[in-house]
């Protein structure tokens, strides 16, 4: 037995071997990465990710990976040569680590992925390749435009504007594909445009020929502009359309005007900024995005834990001497049973007492605990959920547990100890102003470039106007300009009330999905249907 652990104790560590694995990120639009794309970059190590690849998918990749920028911009812009980039793959796979290698669209059809992946090869590098959805068909596709149609054609060809500047010939026979496909997309096209519609037309294919350019396809940033063959090149001058854009030349560009889905939603071009914290802001951004909405995230609050928790520590001793919990934040309640659980106790824990929501996204997080809410308020807001209990008379004397922010309002606890309320009021988290220059908001905002400004809590509201370093009144509402402010109730309304700002829109019911549909109401009546220019 010593003999086999002293031989043991002596065998050599096997070497971790690394693998890169040449991810498409797709078109633009997060939603359109695919579930092995995603499951990868939750595991990766090393992610190295082009200018075309949408930052927010880097929020899959866990916090301790190592995120290389390897540009690729249009215009000769590169963080790194293609030889760099095959370099740091190599490098990366030897030294044993998990290397995803982020691409925009498809890694294969004009994405210098076979390159990457004949050099991995050459140097004896495992590798994987995970195709994308290419911006071909996003372009299309989100424009209105089938690139295929059994009443136009049943051909497209895919051909590149930008061949490698040092090939002697080309290697595009325009001659034939000028006529040889119904439908035709030129990815980086728009520099070389002139010329590619003059051999387009010299070999053949007609003039008056449909002709659609589409930037930033599938994102809320995306611009089309509708033209002909013999048209296209100067629409293209006179609107400044510059990478990254795709052209597609066909008949089936006619069919935009009946099936042009994503421009026509509701807030489409819309640029609205979002203050809430990084982690509740997805419900909000999702809702927005799905409207049409360009969203800037902006967080301007943190949620942090309190240092102590000594008041609800001994409220926690003591839950069956309480008539009433009372709850007036989804966040309230996830810190308190935070807590709760931490003492080995669960929701059986409250059977004696009960529960009140200030609205429904509090009650909807109840419900993830297996509990229902007994009180739900007309009005919600603290004011509303204190009127509530007053009016079913039996407030004095009983007893009361409040776990809320450390920082709330006092509405609330007034209300309830004026009419002889037995409360405790337990701090179980605390709001901070979140890491951010707001530098990027501000010139933002100088530039006219925000349509509105979302405002969930009062919070918010203090924090984005700290952020934006105003020195007084008068200088804030010169940076916002013709800014519409959103807020989500009447307590956040009367925070920007005193900073002297007007609340533009507010909802019936104080909601992320009531917000949602004030903000949609209020562009409705001055956001038309985008016109379709003719042919």
């Amino acid at each position: 037995m010593d003999n086999a652990t002293s031989i043991h104790a002596q065998a050599p560590v096997a070497h971790r071997t690394g693998k890169v694995y040449l991810v498409g990120a797709g078109p633009g639009d997060p939603g359109l990465l695919t579930l092995r794309g995603k499951e990868l970059l939750q595991r990766a190590e090393v992610v190295v990710y082009d200018y075309l690849a949408n930052p927010r998918l880097l929020r899959y990749v866990p916090e301790k990976a190592t995120l290389i920028y390897a540009g690729k911009k249009g215009g000769g812009l590169h963080a790194y040569t293609q030889e760099g980039i095959n370099k740091l793959l190599v490098e990366h796979a030897k030294a044993g680590k998990m290397v995803v290698r982020l691409k925009g669209g498809d890694p294969f059809i004009f994405g210098r992925g076979g390159e990457e992946m004949e050099e991995l090869a050459a140097e004896g590098v495992s590798f994987e390749v995970v195709p994308g959805v290419t911006s071909a068909s996003a372009a299309a596709t989100y424009t209105g435009i089938p690139i295929t149609h059994r009443e136009y054609t049943a051909s497209v060809a895919f051909i590149t504007g930008h061949e490698n500047p040092g090939k002697k010939f080309s290697a595009i026979n325009w001659d034939k594909l000028a006529t040889g496909a119904g439908t035709l997309v030129i990815y980086m096209g728009i520099k070389n445009l002139p010329e590619i519609t003059q051999k387009l037309m010299a070999a053949g294919r007609a003039p008056e020929t449909p002709v659609a350019v589409v930037r930033w396809a599938s994102t809320p940033r995306q611009e089309s502009l509708i033209g002909t063959l013999g048209t296209i090149s100067d629409l293209v001058q006179e609107a400044g359309i510059k990478p990254p854009a795709l052209v597609v030349v066909g008949e089936v560009v006619q069919l935009r005007h009946r099936i042009n889905w994503f421009e026509r939603r509701p807030l489409f071009g819309r640029r609205i900024v979002v203050t809430r914290t990084r982690v509740q802001a997805s419900e909000l951004v999702n809702q927005l995005e799905e409207m049409g909405a360009d969203c800037f995230e902006c967080p301007t609050i943190d949620i942090r834990e309190m240092d102590d928790y000594s008041v609800l520590d001994q409220a926690l001793q003591r839950l069956t001497e309480y008539d009433w919990l009372l709850f007036t934040s989804p966040n309230a309640v996830n810190y308190f049973f935070r807590r709760l659980q931490g003492t080995g106790k669960d929701s059986r824990a409250l059977a004696g007492a009960r529960i009140a929501a200030v609205g429904t996204a509090t009650a909807g997080e109840l419900e993830r605990y297996g509990i229902s809410a007994d009180l739900l308020p007309e009005q919600f807001t603290g004011e509303g959920l204190a009127d509530a209990l007053l009016a079913q008379g039996d407030v004095a004397g009983r007893h009361f547990l409040l776990p809320q922010a450390q920082a709330a309002s006092k509405v609330l606890p007034k209300k309830l100890t004026a009419a002889g309320a037995q409360l405790t009021i337990a701090p179980v988290y605390r709001n901070v102003p979140a890491v951010s220059s707001g530098n990027e908001l501000r010139e933002a905002l100088s530039a006219g470039a925000i349509d509105a400004l979302t405002f969930t809590s009062s919070s918010t509201v203090r924090n984005c106007f700290a952020l934006l370093g105003c020195k007084d009144a008068s200088s804030l509402q010169q940076l916002l300009g013709k800014t519409r402010i959103a807020a989500i109730g009447p307590v956040t309304a009367a925070t920007l009330q005193e900073y002297g700002i007007e609340t533009h829109i507010q909802p019936q019911q104080y909601t992320i999905a009531d917000l949602v549909e004030a903000i949609v109401s209020y562009y409705g009546h001055d956001n038309p249907l985008p016109k379709v220019p003719s042919l």
